[in-house]
């Protein structure tokens, strides 16, 4: 998408950064949106635009991939914090060369799908609150709910993308439960968005902790757990090895795919990845393209009024 007329002015900075080896840009940036419709980010097969709130101020970021670089353009008061850092939300430092897929249909799966690397957004307030939202209810009410706060408490981004930014921390701690009532989040979830958020500065502090480190932080907050850590983990600290223990699909997904069991356990499931320790995080993300979720013999999750969680 480019700019829509003349009245929007130029990028205010610009990068363009060698890539080295096979990238994938739309599928190693596409777990930081929360969905299609997510009024903060738009994927296509060879850009992305990405609206943040970065250290130095608000930024929108427009990712091309092409003739083996990364050209960025940014703009807002971040864009030279973005530009900086494209590279890593792209994941050009991910270091995938001690993975061994090992079975024959994981080294197919990576011979094709090698260009999804595991980027850092380095954002990690900006990830925790939709991911809290995402605790115990599908992914589908969970989107909503977060396209709803964005387009309610967040504002235009800067650049010609008409994206919009992602509510501010200090926004969604002030922002009274019955807001997110509307917004189908219930009282438990709002109260551990607004606790998370209230504290924002100590969760953004984990991009420069060790792993170990960062994974016991995000913990210490009420309210999240190993699962909600995993996924922040996931795309805002670019963890390789993270596994979303008490995920309601994954378990049966890799037992499906691993060991051919339609029904599955969290304890399984380490089990099975207990081979590409390191990596799992990766293995997860190839089954996920490739092979889909196991065949179901229960009841769909149901999607949930607020009252009922």
């Amino acid at each position: 998408m480019g700019a829509s007329s003349g009245t929007i002015p130029g990028p205010g900075a610009t990068r363009v950064i060698p890539v080295e080896g096979e990238l994938d840009l739309a599928a190693t940036m596409a777990p930081l949106r929360r969905g299609r419709a997510d009024p903060c980010m738009q994927v296509g097969p060879g850009d992305v635009w990405r609206a943040t709130r970065t250290p130095e101020g608000p930024a929108t970021a427009h990712l091309v991939h092409r003739c083996g670089r990364l050209e960025v353009e940014a703009w807002g008061a971040g864009a030279p914090w973005a530009c900086e850092h494209a590279g890593t939300w792209a994941g050009l430092d991910d270091d995938a060369g001690s993975f061994e897929p090992g079975l024959p249909f994981l080294r197919d799966l990576w011979r094709h799908h090698r260009g999804g690397r595991i980027g850092r957004s380095l954002a990690v307030a900006e990830a925790v609150a939709p991911t809290v939202l995402e605790q115990k209810v599908v992914s589908a009410d969970a989107r909503a709910s977060w396209r709803w706060l964005v387009r309610r408490l967040g504002e235009p981004a800067p650049g010609p993308a008409g994206l919009l930014l992602p509510p501010a921390p200090g926004t969604l701690a002030a922002t009274p439960s019955w807001v997110f009532h509307q917004a189908n989040v219930e009282r438990r979830r709002a109260d551990t968005v607004r606790r998370a958020m209230a504290r924002a500065v100590r969760l953004d502090e984990t991009v420069d902790l060790p792993l170990h480190a960062a994974y016991a932080r995000l913990v210490a907050f009420p309210g999240i757990g190993p699962w909600t850590a995993a996924e922040v983990a996931g795309v805002a600290l670019g963890d390789p090895d993270a596994v979303s223990v008490g995920d309601y699909h994954l378990k049966h997904t890799v037992s499906w795919a691993l060991a051919g069991e339609p029904r599955g356990t969290d304890e399984r499931m380490l089990e099975l990845l207990e081979p590409w320790r390191g990596h799992r995080a990766r293995v997860v993300r190839l089954l996920g393209l490739a092979v889909g979720s196991a065949p179901r013999r229960g009841p769909r999750m149901e999607r949930q009024a607020i009252a009922a969680i």
